[in-house]
């Protein structure tokens, strides 16, 4: 499609679907193909941007997912070419004659290392399986068991395209050119087979030949230490030693924590500006400079002293951002206007009725700022993350309410488009699909459920920045009310500004322009000190991937994995390989202490997939002559990539390293782990055919005696639904169905339409298990043969645990038959107790709520009338403040009346006292509480006495708080030892303030 927006300083750039040609092998070395090329055209060259004319973006890329024809994927090369020292005077930016898109800088970065023997693999989720990082921030934390040494390395260098969500510099988004929530970070890595040469090498093979950036823009940072770094930069690759810079270790020294893996990096540099020459350079400055590629050497591992020591396995982890490298390729200002984020950009343009090249630098970094979080929003709700208070589901909340109020300040009212009661972010999350398939085929399968996530937070959020502007209201007459009372200029602290901006999503730019129309200042630099705490608690979060090396690594190194033998069998017999007591490898454990076996096969299945780890027994029956050993096995965990370990105590006897032992699984338990395993299966399978397809998996829990299923849903199950779904299941286990598994590669798996179990991660070769006709998943839990094995199936609960995540409790097998079994016992008591029939149980429950209902109003309405009687009676005790204004002030304790009767009473004497009148009550309606009520007429009201203002202190004393309106407001308290010496508080105080506001 065309475009009609225009870019700043230039026409609209052209990426033609030229670039997206296969490259040949040759390509990698030499001269590009031609059909990457495009006509020679006058250039302008200013600061690095040239202009070029104008030409839509592809709308479709025919290429491989991954970018690369099969037969170039994983390839072994045996010879590893090597880069000849640079003549700079030979040199030109060969990137001037290629029409670069985003797709195929990636494609052409995995390609050219999968040609230097490197396996390309897929992105990792957004969703780490790392506990310690909340969201995937860099391109090395899927591999890190591996640089830990805790899972043997499956290749020997790998080539990623890894997407990646940061958002400890959020604030800096679009308004620098290089900040970014959500970015693809393109690494290669090397599990000990090659280092610092081959990295250094081919990471300048890459970026002057193959993506042809001009040798004399490049610079390089290496660790001021690392000489081996130098020696291969200058004397190897032939870059200068005026363009080589040593940096101290906050710049260039990798380190992953207090302890654990670390060492030196080095990183290439882009000059916007080589015409300045190299005097007095510094690469931080943004301006002129940008670092695109960073290269990790990993070669030490601190200790707890500080100390470094060698690892035994040096490896390389880089990357290169592919938003940096387009905007450097694609000759644009800053990393928005590429191909990857540009229509996005447009299409909010459009939406906000504004151009771009025309629009004011506030408008530009908001319209950076919706182009930047729409993606990462898209991408993360994909990968299963759902609005929320908490965790991932915060972040997202975050983004989707700074998209929302940035795009209320451009002017965006409804979808955009004429409904003002729309949304218009689903219609931006449109483009970011139609732009996802060379970064995750699986988005566009999710448009369903991201659109409806998005327009549901979207409406909801409307709804809050309505309420936060009622709040705004009230927080500038407080400070009006105050700066009249003490006689200053009136100032919105910066808390509450914070607040607002915080937790209602308004825009301190709108705080600023209404309080200054109400005449009101804003605290600017109390809302900063604010922003910074919250910016500072951010980054200490999540802005690091926390590595150890510990002495796990080295018991699990010479341990093979376990052969798992329960899918076929409950009982065999193995030798004992290792034996753990906390932490610590020992030869023996006698009785009566804890310890962790590894076997070198096993029938107990290890937690995963959501099913909990094998109970039973591992022991050694011996002759008369030797005592037998038992242990009780509580736990399966896995370890380093296939390692079973169990966990137990030693009930009888001495175990040890090397005795062959008989492992044997609870079989009863383990009946009750596949029964529920299945019927999670079909349970996933009723919720997409009766709530619709669109439903996925966002969790799950198979144990012996139940289940538990989460699942992404915007609202409640309606109880026929909940009917329909039990019905369906249960006709599924009386169908009596044969189960069938199968090994098969995942690719056909998944062409299949076997679902992926959320939170999982998969081999090349996956286990399917199939329903026929009912599902089929990808999943390596145990099931039952037959569906009839299952016996029943019922749902004990279903209800929200967060938004737009459901979760159902369900049971299963002989958990069934005991459900039912106990609630039929207990519906037989009510039957005893209520003397009615089964079916009758619940009408005459129904009439007996309905008698208590009746009963309780007739004792609330005898309550309120008997406080309103005792109110009557304290009326005569009022008394008058002021000489102006005669104002009536009652301060009265009313007993044990409860907090709904005070209220009624304080009514009652507002309206019997009339105006100008001042009214506080007080009570203990029970043990340890407290109730008070303040009224107060509108012309005290007037005078600026509030009562929601006055209650505050006065439940304060008496170990509470409350508020309210400021002519009617309710507080409670714990002391009620207190009360009597706060009543007398309130009427001192209120005569002291009428007395000055009345005379």
């Amino acid at each position: 499609m065309e475009f009609t927006l225009k870019l700043p300083n230039h026409p609209p750039r052209s990426y033609g679907h030229n670039s997206l040609t296969p490259l040949q092998r040759s390509s990698l070395y030499g001269n590009k193909p031609a059909s990457l090329a495009r006509p020679r055209r006058k250039v302008t060259c200013s600061s690095g941007y040239i202009t070029r004319n104008s030409a839509p973006f592809p709308s479709t890329m025919d290429c491989h997912r991954h970018f690369l024809p099969n037969e170039a994927r994983g390839t072994q090369l045996k010879t590893r070419t090597s880069v000849k020292p640079v003549n700079e005077e030979l040199v030109e930016d060969k990137s001037k004659d290629l029409q670069v898109t985003g797709d195929s800088i990636r494609r052409r970065f995995l390609q050219f290392y999968a040609s230097r023997g490197h396996k390309v693999l897929p992105s990792a989720s957004l969703v780490p399986e790392d506990p310690t990082v909340l969201l995937t921030i860099a391109g090395m934390l899927q591999f890190k068991p591996i640089f830990l040494g805790k899972v043997p390395r499956l290749v020997p260098c790998a080539a990623t395209a890894q997407r990646c969500i940061r958002t400890n510099d959020v604030e800096n988004v679009g308004r620098t050119a290089r900040h970014h929530t959500f970015f693809e970070m393109l690494g290669n890595f090397s599990f000990g087979d090659y280092f610092k040469k081959e990295a250094i090498k081919w990471a300048w093979e890459l970026t002057t030949i193959e993506f042809g950036l001009p040798a004399n823009r490049l610079w390089i940072s290496i660790y001021e230490e690392d000489d081996e770094a130098f020696a291969i930069w200058h004397d190897e690759v032939g870059v200068p030693v005026e363009r080589i810079k040593r940096m101290g270790e906050d710049d260039n020294f990798w380190t992953s924590g207090i302890t654990g893996p670390c060492g030196p990096c080095s990183e290439i540099y882009y000059d916007f500006q080589p015409e300045k020459g190299h005097s007095d350079i510094d690469l931080g400055d943004d301006t002129r400079f940008m670092e695109f590629y960073n290269l990790v050497f990993m070669q030490y591992n601190k200790k707890d002293d500080g100390s470094l020591e060698p690892l035994k396995q040096k490896n390389i982890d880089t990357g290169l951002g592919l938003e940096r490298m387009a905007r450097i390729l694609q000759k644009v200002p800053n990393n928005y206007e590429t191909d990857l984020i540009y229509p996005i950009i447009q299409t909010a343009s459009e939406l906000a009725h504004v151009t771009y090249e025309t629009a004011d630098a506030q408008s530009k970094t908001s319209l950076k700022i919706i182009g930047d979080h729409m993606r990462a929003i898209v991408y993360l709700i994909s990968d299963g993350v759902v609005p929320s208070n908490i965790g991932r589901g915060y972040i997202v909340r975050r983004l989707v309410r700074r998209v929302v109020r940035t795009g209320r300040l451009l002017g965006i009212k409804g979808d955009g488009k004429g409904n003002t009661d729309g949304a218009f972010t689903p219609h931006i999350a449109e483009k970011v699909i139609a732009l996802s398939s060379h970064i995750d085929e699986d988005v566009k399968g999710r448009t369903g459920r991201i659109l409806e996530e998005l327009k549901r937070e979207e409406l909801r959020f409307v709804q809050t920045l309505e309420r936060g502007e009622k709040l705004l209201e009230e927080m500038l007459s407080d400070a009006l009310a105050s700066a009249k009372e003490d006689g200053r200029f009136p100032c919105l602290a910066g808390k509450d500004a914070f607040l607002l901006y915080d937790t209602y999503g308004f825009p301190v730019e709108i705080t600023t322009e209404v309080a200054q129309e109400r005449g009101v200042v804003v605290d600017m630099k109390g809302f900063d000190i604010e922003m910074d705490n919250q910016r500072r608690q951010s980054q200490a979060a999540h802005n690091a991937v926390k590595l150890e090396v510990g002495e796990g690594a080295d018991i699990m190194e010479n341990i093979s994995d376990t052969e798992f033998l329960g899918y076929d069998m409950l009982s065999a017999k193995a030798i004992v390989e290792s034996l753990i007591v906390n932490g610590k490898s020992v030869l023996q454990v006698s009785e009566g202490h804890d310890v962790e076996v590894l076997l070198n096969r096993t029938p107990f299945y290890a937690e995963s997939g959501g099913q909990i780890g094998d109970h039973g027994f591992i022991y050694i029956s011996e002759g008369e002559n030797r005592e037998n050993v038992v242990m009780e096995v509580k736990d399966v965990q896995k370890s380093a990539g296939s390692i079973f370990v169990h966990k137990g105590t030693i009930k009888q006897g001495v175990l040890e390293v090397g005795r062959e032992v008989e492992a044997a699984v609870d079989a009863k338990l383990r009946q009750g782990a596949k029964v529920h395993h299945t019927a999670t299966h079909l349970l996933q399978s009723a919720l997409r055919r009766i709530i619709g397809q669109e439903t996925s998996q966002a969790g799950s829990l198979v144990a012996f005696d139940r289940l538990r299923f989460d699942f992404n849903y915007h609202r409640p199950l309606a109880d026929t639904e909940i009917l329909q779904i039990e019905e369906l299941i249960n006709g599924w286990i009386g169908d009596a169905v044969l189960l069938q598994t199968k090994v098969m590669p995942l690719a056909e798996a998944k062409s299949a339409g076997a679902i992926a179990m959320f939170g999982e991660k998969y081999g090349e070769e996956v286990r399917v298990v199939e329903v026929p006709g009912v599902s089929m998943e990808l999943c390596g839990g145990t099931h039952v043969f037959n569906t009839s094995e299952i016996r029943g199936f019922k749902i004990i609960s279903e209800q929200g645990i967060a938004s737009g995540v459901r979760r159902i409790e369900a049971v299963a097998g002989d958990a069934f038959v005991e459900y039912v079994n106990a609630r039929d016992y207990h519906m037989k008591r009510l039957c005893t107790m209520l003397k009615v029939k089964a079916e009758d149980v619940t009408t005459r429950v129904e009439n007996l709520v309905e008698d208590l209902r009746l009963a309780r109003n007739e004792i609330s309405n005898l309550r309120e009338k008997t406080a309103v009687f005792k109110a009557s009676s304290l009326a005569n005790k009022a008394f008058v403040v002021g000489t102006s204004k005669e104002i009536r002030v009652l301060v009265e304790y009313m007993d044990d009346t409860d907090a709904d009767s005070l209220k009624g009473a304080a009514e009652f004497l507002m309206n019997n006292l009339q105006d100008p009148a001042a009214i506080v009550l007080g009570s203990c309606p029970g043990e340890g509480k407290v109730s008070l009520v303040a009224a107060f007429t509108p012309t005290v009201v007037d005078l600026g006495v509030q009562a929601r203002n006055f209650i505050g202190p006065i439940a304060k004393l008496c170990g509470g708080g409350g508020g309210g309106r400021p002519n009617f407001a309710q507080a409670g308290g714990r002391k009620p030892e207190n009360l009597l010496n706060a009543l007398e508080n309130a009427r001192s105080e209120l005569v002291r303030i009428l007395s000055e506001k009345a005379s």
